[in-house]
């Protein structure tokens, strides 16, 4: 289990106080305000509540490597759980798991080792999986070089939504040529030494693309995928550190071509 999920929160939406929410919406809570007032903008006439729900934790529970097919066991401890779900964005970011704030994780899930926050991010960035507003800066990131079609973040049979036609006529027509990827460097480096939207260079010094968030030895950045298997660098207070890029197993087999 990784704890209590720092930089989440949640959204109760229902029709009354009195009843339980129809819908559980996790966000960056450093949008929090921002997000509830975008939601209350579109929900016209309906008698619809949107409440930040500061009752509730949410933990990600990620098999260890020799752990095996745990999700005979997590069903018998979904009782004991508000929300215990496989993560809908890949198979390899676990399950997500909601509970009401100051719950014991070990009697919710037996056996299970409590992480740190730092050990959950950079599993993600191992995997290349982007979360919140540091990782997908709004109207900066693009859903499809995010690659948002291939963790069920996009839906190209019913809409509508701002961005839509690009976002289906790019899809179609196949022509990809930039995605976040991740990225290990040949030295660990601090996270706030690294600075936002920093350029990646080739070996040559033309621009692969750009660095957008990490720490420590892993991150994720946004690159041409023509340039993913040359060496790559990262200027970092004005030293070159190099790092490589690579494809993570779980995307569709025809995604990096």
């Amino acid at each position: 289990c990784f704890p209590d999920l720092v930089g989440v929160a949640f959204f109760r939406l229902h029709e009354s106080p009195e009843e339980e929410p129809h819908i559980l919406l996790e966000c960056d809570s450093s949008v929090l305000d921002a997000i509830q007032k975008h939601l209350k903008l579109y929900k016209i006439r309906r008698k619809v509540n949107i409440v930040p729900c500061l009752d509730l934790s949410l933990w990600a529970v990620i098999p260890g490597e020799q752990a095996g097919d745990i999700s005979g066991s997590l069903a018998q401890c979904a009782d004991q759980a508000l929300v215990l779900t496989p993560d809908p964005r890949t198979e390899v970011m676990g399950w997500r798991l909601v509970t009401k704030k100051g719950a014991n994780l070990t009697e919710v899930i037996p056996g299970s080792r409590i992480g740190s926050i730092q050990d959950y991010h950079r599993h993600r960035y191992k995997q290349g999986i982007p979360e919140g507003v540091k990782d997908l800066p709004p109207g900066v990131a693009l859903p499809l070089e995010s690659n948002l079609a291939f963790m069920n973040g996009v839906s190209f049979t019913k809409g509508c939504y701002v961005g839509q036609e690009l976002t289906a006529r790019t899809h179609h027509m196949g022509v990809i040529r930039k995605r976040l990827v991740p990225v290990q460097f040949s030295v660990p480096l601090p996270q706030e030494s690294i600075p936002e939207g920093a350029e990646i260079l080739t070996e040559s010094g033309k621009s692969a693309g750009k660095f957008r968030a990490g720490g420590d030895e892993v991150g994720i950045a946004l690159l041409r995928l023509a340039n993913i298997n040359e060496p790559l660098c990262l200027k970092v207070a004005g030293d070159k550190v190099k790092l490589t890029a690579s494809i993570p197993e779980w995307w569709p087999k025809t995604a990096s071509k």
